[in-house]
């Protein structure tokens, strides 16, 4: 089953999406893809209904589906914890700056807690204030869970994630390392995310979907050209189960949080990159200094996972660097209601 959330207010409007992402239908059992999760186990064998009906071209109400008309599948969401799964990622940073990769990074996952109340649709512009700030994306895999009870182990986690997605994690490299010497984690140099037009059920992805990881390759193409295919499967030290485990330790996560993986990374260098801070501490491991730029205004990055068949799974992120201009909000608020009506 594939969901989405058209623009319309803050929460936009719930629909179902059939697998070839061609059409859609709107639904009348819940309004948003959160009062779906709050409901998951009265409301989903509906929407799997609407789904099956869809995709075996039984819906007479079906209407073409455009990611351009998508938020995020939660345009706001009550929390979104970040993890670094990727220990390749973790210590070409570390390598770079000359320091050891600790022990306890083996066992113990990297999380923080990002931006939720406002989250960039999957076509929207990333707005920045400046250049100056080390504009970088990071590609991510993420999923949505249910309510989560405080103390649960990785053992019984699984049954909590109701859809997976894909994520653009916004980072400002520039900024991240004042942040981090003051000892008490991101604010600053994590601006808005944004996650891919459509959300899956775990189901939905078959054989690819195992062990808490979805194993297909993420593209990043960046101006148009592709900057990797890392798979998401493979490297990953902690998976979903173990990340939801690692933030339920000492608190219950509430229907709707999200978790990201972390940047996708391989060990396998022919398989690419999935940010622009990989490509610049491998440069400084292996010429001594930093080559590439980051990002600048008026670049596109566009993220997308495809099936074995080329078949696209969650549709398409893709976005442009833009100057800060001050009116971005009233400029959403404006596209969300023009989208709906």
């Amino acid at each position: 089953m594939k969901l989405a959330s058209l623009k319309k207010a803050r929460d936009g409007q719930l629909v179902v999406v059939d697998n070839a992402l061609e059409h859609y239908v709107p639904v009348t059992v819940v309004d948003t893809m959160q009062q779906a999760l709050e409901n998951w186990e009265k409301v989903a064998p509906e929407l799997q209904k609407i789904s099956d009906l869809l995709n075996d071209g039984n819906m007479s109400d079906a209407q073409p589906f455009n990611a351009q008309n998508c938020a995020s599948p939660l345009p706001r969401a009550y929390q979104i914890l970040d993890g670094s799964a990727y220990l390749n990622h973790v210590e070409l940073v570390r390598k770079a700056r000359g320091a050891e990769m600790p022990p306890e990074f083996l066992h113990d996952p990297l999380m923080y807690q990002a931006v939720s109340d406002t989250i960039l649709s999957p076509t929207e512009d990333i707005p920045v204030p400046s250049e100056a700030f080390g504009i970088d994306y990071e590609a991510e895999v993420a999923v949505i869970v249910d309510d989560v009870p405080m103390g649960v182990t990785a053992e019984e986690a699984g049954q909590h994630i109701k859809l997976v997605m894909l994520m653009n994690d916004v980072s400002l490299r520039n900024l991240i390392p004042a942040e981090l010497g003051k000892g008490f984690g991101f604010v600053q140099s994590k601006p808005p995310s944004a996650f891919s037009p459509v959300a899956v059920t775990p189901d939905t992805l078959g054989t690819h979907w195992k062990n808490g990881k979805l194993h297909l390759p993420l593209l990043s193409l960046y101006n148009g050209k592709e900057l990797g295919h890392p798979d998401a499967g493979a490297d990953m030290q902690f998976d979903f189960t173990q990340l939801i485990a690692h933030a339920a330790k000492t608190r219950p996560l509430s229907a709707g949080t999200i978790i990201g993986s972390g940047t996708i990374s391989n060990y396998d260098r022919s398989a690419g990159v999935s940010c622009f801070a990989e490509i610049r501490m491998i440069e400084k491991i292996e010429q001594g200094d930093f080559k590439t730029p980051f990002m600048k205004y008026g670049d596109t990055i566009r993220i997308e996972m495809n099936n074995p068949s080329g078949q696209s799974v969650f549709g398409v992120i893709e976005q442009k660097i833009v100057p800060y201009s001050g009116s971005v909000g009233q400029d959403r608020e404006k596209d969300q209601s023009r989208a709906i009506g």
